[in-house]
């Protein structure tokens, strides 16, 4: 069985497949329907007497809701999916096995990387589409092709945060400290994205890019952190692989 395969085996039998789908599944069809009824929720649980009145929910606010809990509950699923895959040298024999029957480091780190990711994008792919749909129900139409761009730029911040993982799981030893430090280093990134201009030049930008472009944002504003999620990835990766190359056993 070469590396790909197992690569793809682990995920699957692991159930890390189960949960990446699930969560994002999950907030894909409850996120527009929590918009669409927050209304009425609110009324239902609030002081007898207070009366709680929201603004009519448009179709944005369904794909916004499914992307505030994408953006954290679901990213922190694949920060740990990601961290359990690459993360080699928790499991001790694993590496030993491994190290000893392949030509370098990339030959390890590409596998992982690439079956986390192309998981990660496609659950983020199928979470969409199911907000999309519930938010056509219940709410609205959407601009396809605004929610498209979005979807992808999506897919580039799952990339660079799986890149991440695998750049720190080199630096680091065990699953734990990888998600641990790697949800540091998305943390501050994201608290650095609040001073001026410096946010539209930050990967974390694009995590919000599908729920902006379709509230009318222009596709521009998000060119810059683009270019710097997808050098910023391949810089990454290239660190994974010297580090872990250098790294003993």
């Amino acid at each position: 069985m070469t590396l790909w395969r197992l690569e793809w085996a682990r995920l699957i039998r692991t159930r890390r497949l189960l949960a990446l789908f699930g969560a994002y599944l999950f907030f894909g069809l409850t996120g527009p329907f929590s918009a669409r009824y927050l209304s009425d929720i609110l009324s239902q649980i609030s002081t007898p007497g207070v009366e709680i009145k929201l603004p009519d929910p448009v179709a944005a606010d369904g794909i916004a809701q499914f992307i505030s809990n994408a953006s954290q509950i679901g990213l922190l699923v694949v920060v740990l999916v990601a961290a359990s895959a690459l993360a080699l040298d928790a499991r001790r024999e694993m590496a030993i096995f491994l190290r000893t029957r392949v030509s370098g480091t990339h030959a390890i780190v590409l596998p992982a990387y690439t079956a986390t990711t192309v998981v990660a994008a496609t659950s983020l792919l199928a979470g969409a589409l199911a907000a999309w749909y519930e938010t056509a129900v219940l709410i609205g139409n959407l601009p396809v092709l605004r929610l498209l761009l979005g979807i992808g730029l999506g897919f580039l911040h799952l990339a660079f945060v799986v890149a991440v993982v695998a750049f720190v799981a080199n630096l680091v030893r065990g699953v734990l400290a990888t998600a641990g430090v790697t949800l540091v280093v998305l943390i501050l990134m994201s608290l650095l994205a609040n001073f001026g201009s410096l946010g539209r030049w930050l990967p974390s930008a694009l995590s919000s890019a599908m729920a902006a472009l379709v509230r009318d944002t222009e596709p521009g504003v998000f060119l810059p952190a683009a270019i710097v999620a997808v050098l910023a990835t391949v810089a990454l990766l290239f660190g994974a692989i010297w580090l872990g190359g250098r790294r003993e056993v």
